[in-house]
């Protein structure tokens, strides 16, 4: 992975970011876990901007899971975002999100996501998610994130 080997999750669902959190940590694949709850923190994030600009703190991740329905800009508007961004067209976004909706996934396609993951109800299907992108990033090749 890139940068410290952090992930960045964006989703605004508390408990499903402590849910996530803990699988991340069964599947040890819990180096460095950010996280925002909406659009334009995930943004502000990779941006390095406002309370997100000290990169040592911050760093640029290696992964961002993606919730697609999230306040003040929805998941869809992110993945726009940093597909249009030079420096970020590598960053592998993954849709993280409780959607079947054959648009979302499509749409998700369309504007590049890496993957489309539907989260589990279950633990332990939750655990076997994070072991998948745990082995993922550790044969994946990055290149040089750009600052």
């Amino acid at each position: 992975m890139t940068d410290g080997d952090t992930i960045l999750v964006a989703d605004d669902s508390e408990d499903d970011v402590m849910l996530l959190k803990l699988a991340l940590e069964k599947a040890n694949l819990c180096k460095s876990v950010h996280t925002v709850s909406d659009g334009e923190e995930a943004i502000a994030y990779l941006q390095g901007s406002s309370q997100y600009a000290d990169r040592s703190q911050f760093p640029l991740p290696a992964i961002l899971l993606l919730d697609l329905k999230m306040p003040r800009k929805g998941g869809f508007e992110v993945l726009t975002w940093v597909r249009s961004q030079n420096g970020l067209g590598y960053l592998p976004v993954f849709i993280f999100t409780a959607s079947m909706r054959q648009e979302d996934v499509r749409r998700a396609y369309e504007l590049g996501a890496g993957g489309f993951l539907v989260r589990p109800a279950a633990m332990d299907k939750l655990v076997e998610i994070t072991r998948s992108l745990r082995d993922w990033l550790a044969c994946n090749q990055f290149p040089a994130a750009r600052r």
